[in-house]
């Protein structure tokens, strides 16, 4: 989902991200709120209106953050690691590293958030109405209130029930529990959450033909990424469901190919990368993994001392990370290649070298089951 995005700091303990996108919906939004204040409250300074719109921008942002920490420290109560919190370009989203193992703690994590704007609204509005009374300035009586109308907007939106947004996922633990299939209650909700992506998609085709340029665009971009979301999501699903328990020996390469660390570099490239067209290749001696190397490991060296410079020398050792057990499912080999960042893994026990795991294997494997099962009714 995320191509460029740098952590900040960390919320309870859960790291915060920000996704490049979010600096456009940032400037935006700024810009947006600078034109509300000064049509709101007329006379003053114009750098003024663009620090205080900057600035209530920025506390909104935080409003998205405690909204998504309150699904994040839900999730952790029940048991459910979170990788982090990250605000991107549609606002923000608490990366979970697994779904709830019950309707009912779907619904508890799904609600919170909603919960945390419902109270936010209603803090920013009651403190607009004891500034009013207190006679604080007219701006800042507009930004509180843009910011209770903002919060209860975006409680009653995630209230749609379209999966993923919060709502969908309430609509899906009430599904879950009524039919008992947790595959087939997703299913129907990322249905429901594809037809609320095409209705906005819609509204903004309309909204384009009147006039409204950026309305409509922004309704568009919304609703394409609400109907990717609910597809990555059910996908998400259906991988878990079909490679949970099924061992990775079924579909790792048990004969990848490996090289030797005494190759240089030089020969590595045209007897073994052009050749075989791979990236990343397993080093080891006598069955014993000592290494991993990939062709991005060759920045380290200048081309024309590819011949100089052995395998041993570039290959990576830190092989924790991207290494498994034979007897691992393919669940894990999914989950590890996420947290690592790598589509290939090592299949070691005790050091040798067993074979070798990749993305693709796993997709492919994941699309024979499939077709076999068909989906769910």
């Amino acid at each position: 989902m995320f191509v460029t995005r740098w952590r900040l700091f960390r919320v309870q303990g859960i790291p915060l991200n920000i996704d490049a996108g979010w600096l456009i919906i940032l400037a935006l939004v700024s810009w947006t709120l600078s034109n509300f204040l000064r049509e709101i409250v007329p006379g003053l300074n114009g750098s003024r209106y663009w620090i205080l719109g900057l600035i209530t921008a920025l506390t909104f942002f935080v409003c998205i953050v405690l909204h998504e920490l309150g699904h994040a420290l839900m999730a952790r109560r029940l048991g459910i690691p979170i990788r982090g919190i990250t605000l991107f370009l549609f606002g923000g989203v608490a990366e979970l590293e697994k779904e709830p193992k019950s309707a009912a703690g779907e619904f508890i994590m799904a609600i919170a958030g909603p919960v945390v704007s419902a109270v936010l609204a209603g803090l920013f509005w009651l403190a607009g109405a004891f500034g009013a009374e207190a006679d604080w300035q007219p701006i800042v009586l507009a930004m509180l209130s843009y910011l209770s109308v903002i919060n209860l907007f975006l409680l009653v939106f995630n209230l749609v029930p379209a999966f993923p947004l919060d709502g969908g996922r309430v609509f899906r633990s009430f599904l879950w529990g009524a039919i008992g299939n947790f595959r087939r209650a997703t299913h129907w909700a990322a249905m429901v959450g594809q037809a609320f992506a095409w209705f906005l998609m819609g509204l903004g085709l309309l909204n384009l033909f009147a006039g409204h340029f950026f309305g409509g665009i922004w309704l568009g971009l919304i609703g394409l990424y609400l109907n990717r979301a609910a597809q990555a999501s059910y996908q998400q699903v259906v991988a878990r469901e079909v490679l949970q328990g099924e061992p990775i020996a079924q579909f790792m390469n048990p004969n990848p190919v490996v090289v030797p660390p005494a190759v240089d570099l030089y020969h590595w490239v045209e007897d073994y990368v052009f050749r075989f067209h791979d990236k990343t290749y397993p080093v080891a001696s006598n069955g014993k993994l000592e290494g991993v190397i990939a062709t991005r490991d060759l920045s380290q060296f200048p081309r024309s001392e590819w011949d100089l410079h052995t395998v041993g020398e570039a290959m990576e050792r830190d092989l924790e990370p991207i290494s498994i057990r034979p007897n691992a499912d393919g669940l894990q080999a999914l989950e590890q290649m996420k947290r690592c960042g790598s589509s290939r893994l090592m299949v070691t026990e005790n050091g040798t070298l067993k074979g070798m795991v990749s993305l693709k294997d796993l997709l492919k494997f994941l699309q024979l089951k499939l077709e076999l099962a068909g989906e769910p009714e």
